[in-house]
């Protein structure tokens, strides 16, 4: 049997919650997701949270909330899902892109600072695979300029830099419940903020623009269905409960492979910079620049191990080079990452026989891995 990826990590407490949702007949946005909203800003350690039905939708709603639109630059960081970039060409502005310090798979705030001008609108930084950017330079950069920063905090509930969770550094964070994630709700996501303004207009625009005015509904401006359900809600406040025990096993599996990886030649495992708290996500490898990644991965699933890349280096996808003139390897950096990194399976439960497995099978095709081409 293979070796999976990942599995969401749940047990009875979220078929209870269930059950007493459906019990209520009340399935849609409701006390629920109320409940889930008030666990994850004592979580995040923010005043308000609000819940949405995806992290794209998050991100979405952020950039609507911020008003940003046809004229305005967005600076964003090149590795990561394509959904961080597509949230500003949906609004009709430039995805400005930056590279990434292959350290720790952030953006690095020497390749942002050149990149910030009057056009600058918003700044969108990656905390990747649960673990969080360098955030002093960054938000140092955009405080002195005035430009709110948005963090595509989607891996990385419960990391923390410097002693303060992720989700709280910028003018909003924006989470993932999503299965590959720490904690799941199946889909759905939520915006962090300590700016009341910015809150009111969010619960605004994801409920179709409504609010209440006169003990009745009125539709102020043009918004979005992007509600969560009760049901959805549900499942998470039973997963916030297990927040703690997941980030521990995570990590235990985490620094297993680390302990029995760091010293294979061609193989640089995965750091915890001095002053941040690795959720590990992901367990992401980086082979040396000329071996052959895809090889690499076809090794590992013939010996029915499930694995994939790390994420997607934007720059690279005909979308971005087809839209805003990039083209493949002019980050470097991030095209490295894109072309190099390795995703091993890494879940709540994993047994020793099955993280023995995983390294062995590591150890044996790294030795044999071929240079590219």
């Amino acid at each position: 049997m293979a070796i999976r990826l990942t599995k969401p990590y749940t047990d009875e407490d979220e078929l209870r919650e269930i059950a007493g949702v459906l019990a209520s007949g009340h399935l849609t946005q409701g006390p629920k997701v109320a409940e889930f909203e008030d666990g994850v800003a004592q979580v995040v350690g923010c005043k308000h949270a609000i819940a949405v039905s995806s992290a794209t939708a998050a991100l979405h709603l952020a950039m609507c909330a911020l008003d940003i639109g046809p004229g305005d630059e967005v600076v964003v960081a090149d590795f990561t899902y394509p959904a961080t970039g597509n949230v500003v060409a949906l609004r009709g502005a430039m995805p400005v892109l930056a590279d990434i310090d292959l350290e720790h798979f952030g953006m690095d705030p020497s390749s942002l600072e050149p990149l910030l001008n009057d056009r600058t609108r918003a700044v969108i930084v990656v905390h990747p695979f649960g673990l969080a950017a360098p955030m002093t330079e960054i938000v140092a950069l955009c405080g002195a300029r005035g430009i709110p920063m948005i963090e595509d905090a989607a891996c990385a509930i419960g990391a923390t830099y410097l002693g303060s969770q992720v989700g709280t550094f910028g003018a909003m964070g924006c989470f993932s419940f999503h299965p590959r994630k720490g904690i799941t709700t199946g889909e759905g996501g939520m915006i962090t903020t300590n700016d009341d303004h910015l809150a009111e207009r969010v619960r605004r625009l994801r409920n179709h623009g409504a609010e209440k005015l006169d003990g009745s509904l009125a539709f102020v401006e043009a918004g979005y269905n992007y509600r969560m359900s009760d049901i959805l809600a549900a499942v998470g406040v039973a997963q916030l409960r297990k927040l703690n025990h997941i980030v521990a096993a995570r990590r235990a599996v985490a620094l297993r492979y680390t302990a029995a990886l760091a010293d294979v030649p061609g193989l640089r495992c995965p750091v915890e910079p001095k002053g941040a708290f690795h959720t590990y996500q992901s367990y992401v490898l980086l082979l040396d620049s000329e071996s052959n990644r895809d090889w690499f991965l076809s090794d590992l699933r013939s010996r029915g191990i499930e694995c994939t890349i790390g994420t997607y280096a934007l720059h690279a996808q005909p979308f971005f080079s087809q839209s805003f003139g990039y083209t493949p390897g002019q980050l470097p950096r991030s095209w490295r990452a894109y072309t190099k990194a390795v995703t091993l399976p890494l879940f709540v439960g994993m047994t020793d026989e099955e993280m023995g497995t995983v390294i062995g099978a590591v150890k044996e095709a790294a030795h044999s891995l071929p240079a590219r081409g």
